[in-house]
C-alpha cells in the first residue's frame, strides 16, 4: 500500500520550485519562457572561491568532516561576524549546515516542542510555516501590508505573543518583499522580546549583503536579548554559491550543541570541498559582493519603474534582496477569453501562459493578493519581461 507518513502528507510543495517546473515544461515545448520565479543570483561563483575548492581537492580534503564544520571555517564565520557585524561569537557557537534552510530546520527542530507557537510575519519565505509544521509547532502569522512596507510593528508583535510562544522568525532583508528593518525598528522589537524570556528570535540574514540602504542591522546586536537570538546566514546569496550548500547558525552554546547533536544523527558534516570554498568566501574583501549588489540595485530600479507603470500593480521600493512583490488586487475579477483571474495563483498561471513569464503567486508567501518576481537575471530579460507582462495585463477586462 502506497502510504506516506502524515507529516509528509501535510507538507505543501514549494511553489517556487513548482513554478520553475512548469516553466521548464513550456520551455521543453520550444516556448521562450523568462523565469522570474527562482531566488538565485545569475552570477557565477567568484574565481578565488573556485580556486580554493580546486586546491582542496588536490590536497585530499576527501574524508568525513566534523559534524559542526571545520574549525577554520567556524573561525572564519566568527571573523566575519566580528568584522562586518561587530558581534562576538566563538567557534563552538557556530554550526555549519547544508544551506541556510538546513540551519533553520535544525534550530526549529531543536527548540520547538509539539504545539509550541512560532510567530511568522507575512509575507514569509515559503518554507517557514512548513518547517514549523515539521517540528510539530504552530505558526502564528502576523499580517502586514504594502502601506507598512510589509514590516510588523511592536504592537502587532505584542498582541501575537501568548504563553505558548517559543520563537519569532524574522527575515531582513526580506524574501519575498525586499523590505529591510532599520536599527530603530529592530530595537523596538527587541524591547518587546526582552519582556518574554522564553522566546527565541530566529534571524534569517541570508540576504545581508544584498542591501541597498547601507549597513546591515542584526537584531543580535541588542545585548538584552543577544543570548536568545539565532543568526541564520550562509554563502548562497552574497557570494553566488547557491549550489555549494553552505549555511550556518550562530547562537547560544546550548542551541549550537543541540543542533550539532541533531545534525550528527541526520546528515553529519557538510561537504568537505564546499567548506574549504566557503572559508575563502568568508575571508574575502567583499569586492565581488559589492559588484553584484550594484547590479541588483540597477535591476531593482529598472523593475520598480517598469512595474509601477503597469495598471493594476502597486508596489513598494525594495531596499534589499532581489525581488519585487507587487500587490495585484485590482486585477482580481478581471477576465480574458472566458478566463477569470480570481486569485494570485490564477494571475501567475495567466502570465505564464500568455506572457511566457514565470512568477510566483503571493499565496505561497502568505499574501494571496500579491505576486513575487525575482530580478536575478539579465537587464535585457527584465526589460522584455516587463513589456510582455504589460501586454498580457492589457488583455484583461
Amino acid at each position: 500500500m502506497e502510504k506516506v507518513s502524515a507529516r509528509i502528507a501535510a507538507l505543501e510543495e514549494s511553489q517556487t520550485i513548482a513554478m520553475s517546473k512548469k516553466s521548464r515544461e513550456l520551455a521543453a515545448q520550444g516556448i521562450d519562457v523568462i523565469s522570474l520565479s527562482v531566488g538565485e543570483p545569475d552570477f557565477f561563483t567568484p574565481d578565488f572561491v573556485k580556486e580554493a575548492a580546486k586546491k582542496a581537492i588536490d590536497q585530499n580534503f576527501s574524508f568525513y568532516t566534523p559534524v559542526a564544520g571545520y574549525k577554520d571555517l567556524m573561525e572564519a564565520i566568527c571573523g566575519k561576524l566580528k568584522r562586518e557585524n561587530n558581534l562576538e561569537y566563538q567557534p563552538d557557537q557556530v554550526v555549519v549546515s547544508g544551506g541556510a534552510k538546513h540551519s533553520l530546520s535544525n534550530v526549529l527542530m531543536c527548540i520547538v516542542d509539539k504545539d509550541d507557537e512560532v510567530i511568522v510575519p507575512a509575507p514569509y519565505w515559503v518554507s517557514y510555516v512548513e518547517l514549523v509544521k515539521l517540528a510539530e509547532g504552530k505558526s502564528v502569522v502576523i499580517e502586514t501590508s504594502l502601506e507598512s512596507d510589509f514590516k510588523i510593528t511592536p504592537k502587532q508583535l505584542e498582541a501575537a505573543i501568548t504563553p505558548k510562544t517559543r520563537a519569532l522568525l524574522l527575515c531582513s532583508p526580506s524574501n519575498p518583499t525586499g523590505s529591510v528593518y532599520t536599527y530603530d525598528e529592530l530595537k523596538a522589537i527587541a524591547q518587546i522580546i526582552e519582556k518574554h524570556p522564553n522566546i527565541i528570535v530566529i534571524s534569517d540574514e541570508i540576504y545581508e549583503h544584498i542591501n541597498f540602504i547601507g549597513k546591515h542591522e542584526s537584531i543580535a546586536q541588542f545585548d538584552s536579548i543577544r543570548d536568545r537570538v539565532v543568526i541564520i546566514n550562509g554563502v548562497s546569496k552574497g557570494y553566488a554559491m547557491t549550489g555549494w550548500r553552505i549555511g550556518f547558525s550562530a547562537s547560544a552554546k546550548w542551541i549550537a550543541k543541540a543542533c550539532e547533536k541533531l545534525q550528527g544523527q541526520q546528515t553529519s558534516g557538510v561537504c568537505s570541498i564546499a567548506q574549504r570554498a566557503a572559508i575563502a568566501a568568508f575571508n574575502s574583501d567583499g569586492e565581488y559582493t559589492r559588484q553584484m549588489r550594484e547590479a541588483f540595485r540597477r535591476r531593482r530600479d529598472l523593475m520598480y519603474e517598469g512595474f509601477s507603470s503597469i495598471p493594476g500593480f502597486r508596489l513598494n521600493k525594495p531596499q534589499g534582496a532581489f525581488y519585487i512583490f507587487p500587490e495585484i488586487s485590482e486585477l482580481l475579477g478581471k477576465q480574458y477569453n472566458g478566463e477569470t483571474i480570481k486569485t494570485s495563483d490564477d494571475l501567475a498561471m495567466f502570465l505564464l501562459n500568455h506572457a511566457h513569464v514565470a512568477v510566483v503567486p503571493g499565496s505561497a508567501f502568505g499574501s494571496p493578493k500579491c505576486i513575487r518576481l525575482s530580478y536575478a537575471t539579465s537587464d535585457d530579460k527584465l526589460k522584455e519581461s516587463i513589456e510582455r507582462i504589460r501586454k498580457a495585463v492589457a488583455l484583461l477586462k
